[in-house]
């Protein structure tokens, strides 16, 4: 199968021939794979794109429509794929483009859409624009990057932070000048404001869209342009104190980032990221917004309309509150601020501690596993589901010798950074590493505790929380309402019950959660007449018009 044209205009997918194909990322689930983990093909314990092509049927047994892959690009790998040294190419260790085009193709064949991280924000140190931009200050490419002056001190130009810890600047003896990093002193930040770095970062992308790829998710898709008056963060008021986007032990958290990212300038760009899109039909965007303070503005800016990016996803489920509370204030707030914009849901990625581990007291990790896959899969939007996720792996424990995420380093003990929830995938309980590679030392470690989820021992068995997702995510494509329907908080329930109403084309179902490790007895309105849907895990009963819940009951109903 051939994914090239002679010109971008002539591009179609096969699969996009009527507007409802076009869509299909409205109300889609994207099973998110971290290709180091996933499964290593030639065996030198880092997970690789002939695995990832290996292990394809299993995705899509599952029932989600879409793959999103992490980073695969070539890259001295300082951030694990997130610091891109060639946007063109893979990276010698996932494999090579050959082995990328037939992912894509296999994939088609199953039909799953294929979606790749763009991190263009930033690129690794070792990039040629880099290494061109530092030699001088009017060589072609001088201000691809940001670079500023210092102080009549020689210190930094302003007092903006990274959020790997420190300054946000970093001196180069070659220019004498800083240039800005976000991220690690070798991820050196783009400069948007010279049209020549956009035409070429829009040219990157179309080379991937020639390839076949179904969309994009956009690494920290806010912090594309700076201000260029480089004004200083003020300090965030004690009230307005939001850890959602670094970790608490971060002081990146106690500034307000006004000026160093989420500019409006950014608006305009993005236009031009959804003229190219639409170049090629059937194909979607997913923005990564960092902004603890204005997130939910951000979105409606930057999905609203159809001239804007298709989706952004929310951190709101992404932190530590499994509250009622907390999920129907986010509901609420979203609906106020973002009612036109479409939300892409996570409950886990690989930037967090896994879900389970974040929310499920002692005891009842299967109970919430399976409540919050049933509310997730039944919230109003997109979802992306992490791999692993389908098992109910808990955050891996890695000892301090073990660690290689460059934020876990840097913040141990206190925050033990991103590799808990990196490790390999299990996939055969009783084979060496799980499965997941026969080398003798994987890039991170296999953990025990994981093996007795692998893949072998709950496939095929009915009670297991794999054949659990299986079953909701069957559940949801029977229901369209789920994908596409609007959704209306109920604010009448008692505290720790969270409930709202899936609506589409003149049907409603009903849906009400015990977030609680308690018993629940909720009186409805004498009005309400509710039918059991027969969705898995929804396990509550209804008497007349109590419904009795167990610990982290759910229940879904048609009303009628």
């Amino acid at each position: 199968m051939s994914y090239f044209a002679s010109e971008a205009s002539q591009y179609v997918h096969p699969e996009d021939t009527s507007p409802a194909a076009r869509d299909w990322w409205r109300g889609a689930v994207i099973y998110q794979i971290y290709p180091r983990s996933f499964q290593d093909h030639n065996n030198d314990g880092v997970g690789d794109l002939v695995g990832i092509t290996s292990r394809l049927e299993y995705v899509a047994d599952l029932g989600v429509d879409a793959i999103w892959l992490s980073p695969v690009f070539t890259s001295p790998m300082k951030d694990f794929g997130y610091d891109v040294a060639n946007y063109r190419d893979i990276d010698p260790i996932f494999g090579t483009l050959e082995d990328f085009d037939r992912l894509v193709e296999k994939a088609h064949s199953l039909g799953l859409k294929v979606m790749i991280d763009q991190v263009i924000s930033h690129s690794s140190d070792r990039h040629s624009w880099f290494a061109e931009s530092r030699l001088s200050r009017t060589n072609e490419k001088a201000d691809w990057y940001v670079w500023a002056d210092p102080k009549p001190d020689g210190s930094p130009p302003n007092n903006w932070l990274s959020i790997f810890g420190g300054s946000a600047w970093q001196w180069d003896g070659r220019r004498m000048q800083y240039y800005l990093h976000n991220f690690l002193v070798s991820q050196p930040d783009l400069n948007f404001h010279n049209p020549d770095v956009q035409d070429a970062l829009l040219a990157e992308m179309r080379f991937w869209l020639e390839r076949g790829v179904d969309g994009f998710r956009l690494d920290t898709v806010n912090f594309y342009f700076h201000s260029v008056g480089l004004e200083a963060n003020p300090p965030v008021r004690p009230e307005d104190f939001n850890a959602s986007t670094a970790p608490a032990v971060n002081p990146y958290n106690l500034q307000e980032h006004i000026y160093d990212k989420s500019r409006p300038e950014n608006l305009l760009f993005l236009k031009r990221v959804r003229q190219l899109m639409d170049e090629y039909p059937g194909t979607t965007t997913v923005g990564e917004i960092g902004d603890a303070q204005h997130q939910l503005e951000i979105i409606a800016q930057y999905t609203s309309g159809d001239d804007m990016l298709h989706m952004c996803y929310t951190f709101d489920y992404l932190g530590g509150h499994y509250t009622a509370a907390h999920f129907a204030d986010a509901l609420r707030t979203t609906r106020e601020k973002a009612p036109d914009g479409w939300i892409c849901l996570a409950f886990s990625n690989h930037d967090v501690v896994r879900h389970v581990s974040r929310w499920a007291p002692h005891g009842f990790e299967e109970r919430l596993t399976r409540q919050a896959a049933l509310m997730l899969l039944t919230m109003r939007g997109s979802v992306c589901l992490y791999q692993g996720e389908e098992l109910g792996l808990t955050e891996a424990e890695i000892a301090y010798e073990d660690l290689v995420d460059p934020y876990g380093i840097e913040f141990w003990p206190e925050f033990k950074g991103r590799d808990g929830c990196r490790t390999p995938m299990v996939w055969q309980a009783h084979v060496r590493n799980g499965g997941f590679s026969t080398a003798n030392r994987t890039w991170l470690p296999v953990p025990a505790q994981h093996l007795v989820h692998a893949v072998d021992q709950q496939d095929n068995v009915e009670a297991s929380t794999l054949s659990f997702y299986r079953a909701v995510l069957r559940f949801r494509r029977e229901h369209p309402i789920f994908a596409k329907g609007d959704l209306d908080l109920v604010e009448t329930m008692p505290e720790g019950v969270l409930a709202f109403i899936r609506t589409h084309e003149g049907q409603s179902l009903f849906c009400a959660f015990n977030m609680t490790p308690h018993d629940m007895m909720v009186e409805l309105d004498a009005g309400l007449a509710l039918s059991a849907a027969g969705a898995p895990g929804a396990d509550a009963v209804l008497a007349g018009n109590r419904l009795s819940f167990g610990p982290y009951g759910s229940y879904i109903g048609h009303m009628t």
